[in-house]
């Protein structure tokens, strides 16, 4: 028989109940591989970066005592020093040097990698770190993706589940799967692209277009890097900002799962009412050659047949 309902409740709730045991756990040994990657990547690449910062400071007050005779190799060296800090995240302010790898920054970057977004604006300079990095994103990337698709599957195992109660209690299957689906839609797009952007705009200086544009960029883990949070050396940036964002991309992303699953859940149940569409048709055309036999004779036979109708019509 063929349905184009939603799937029963029972399976819904005991998917639902079956997932939330073990996605807990799931996301706990996320964040604690994050966390231990952040504290990782913090302790490689902090020295280095106060390393660069010490010469780059020492550089600008050499260059500022010889002002009065200062020589092209000088400028094109401080020029080079300047470029190679701002590759590696170091910014230079006044007298002190701004950089990004405290371990708030060093746990963004753990984010960006896992989720292969690799915004490009801040990497590993030295080889201990980018070994690291390797094995680090070897093992983060798969885990990664086994957990935006487990909180993807809980979504959706929660929209079936609140869709079959409400056609339960108001005996409108298919209308109650449609208004959830929407409600999921909706406020998946007011929670990951409508106000995040409002966000951006009140603490990065962004329009609001730019944050829409970023929101979809770095959810969509295109990751071009012309516009990363926490970048301006002008601003002062709360403590629980980029662990904030992180967070986002990290739901975001899974919400971004759960719209696939609906689609696919969709196509499936399109599929299957297209094959009973043509199987019932079947049916109905092997009833009909069942009941006409005239359909089960050949072409010559059919002829002999209306010529002998035609002798028993015609009168004496």
């Amino acid at each position: 028989m063929c349905s184009g309902e939603d799937h029963p409740p029972a399976p819904a709730s005991r998917r639902l109940r079956r997932c939330f045991p073990s996605t807990p756990f799931l996301l706990l040994a996320y964040l604690c591989y994050l966390l231990l990657g952040s504290a990782a990547f913090w302790a490689l690449e902090s020295p280095a970066e106060r390393k660069a910062a010490r010469e780059l400071l020492q550089e600008k007050w050499d260059l500022l005592e010889n002002y009065s005779c200062l020589e092209k190799e000088a400028l094109e060296h401080l020029a080079k020093g300047i470029i190679r800090a701002y590759k590696s995240g170091l910014y230079l302010k006044d007298n002190t040097t701004l950089g990004r790898w405290d371990f708030v920054g060093s746990f963004f970057f753990s984010v960006s990698a896992v989720t292969t977004i690799g915004y490009g604006n801040l990497s590993p300079s030295t080889e201990v770190a980018q070994i690291l990095c390797i094995f680090f994103a070897l093992f983060g990337i798969p885990l990664n993706l086994i957990l935006l698709n487990r909180i993807g599957q809980l979504m959706l195992s929660a929209v079936q589940l609140c869709a079959f109660r409400l056609g339960e209690k108001f005996q409108w299957q298919k209308g109650a799967a449609v208004l959830t689906r929407t409600c999921a839609l909706v406020a998946g797009l007011l929670l990951f692209f409508l106000l995040p952007p409002l966000l951006f705009t009140a603490i990065e200086g962004w329009t609001y277009e730019e944050g829409f544009y970023y929101s979809f960029i770095t959810l969509s883990t295109i990751g071009f890097g012309d516009y990363v949070i926490g970048m301006n050396p002008e601003r002062i940036y709360p403590t629980w900002y980029k662990n904030i964002v992180s967070l986002w991309i990290l739901f975001g992303m899974a919400w971004l799962a759960l719209i696939i699953n609906l689609c696919i859940s969709l196509l499936e149940n399109s599929s299957g009412l297209c094959q009973c569409c043509r199987r019932r048709s079947r049916e109905m055309e092997q009833d009909l050659n069942n009941a006409n036999p005239n359909n089960n004779l050949g072409p010559e036979d059919k002829n002999n047949h209306n010529e002998k109708d035609t002798k028993l019509v015609v009168p004496n």
